[in-house]
């Protein structure tokens, strides 16, 4: 059964490590929360113009970035990176 919904490599990566999250979805994009060391993060999805990216606090607990282009990548080797 093939798994349904967006952001299903960040998902995977975050069962694989065992941290639970919440993840949602509306109009076409996902969001994910959770928490790391009492540090809440948020991903969040979305398609400008075609082209798709999103709007994370992974580098930096207090502040957005954008990241675009295969940003599921992206995101895996931030949270790799965590100490």
């Amino acid at each position: 059964m093939e798994e349904k919904g967006r952001l299903l490599r960040v998902r995977a990566y975050l069962e694989h490590k065992g941290w639970e999250y919440e993840y949602h979805e509306e109009d076409g994009c996902g969001s994910v929360d959770f928490s790391y060391r009492g540090v809440p993060y948020h991903i969040w999805e979305f398609e400008e113009n075609g082209e798709w990216g999103v709007e994370m606090n992974l580098q930096h607990g207090g502040r957005q970035e954008e990241v675009l282009g295969d940003y599921e990548t992206k995101l895996i080797e931030m949270m790799e990176n965590w100490q």
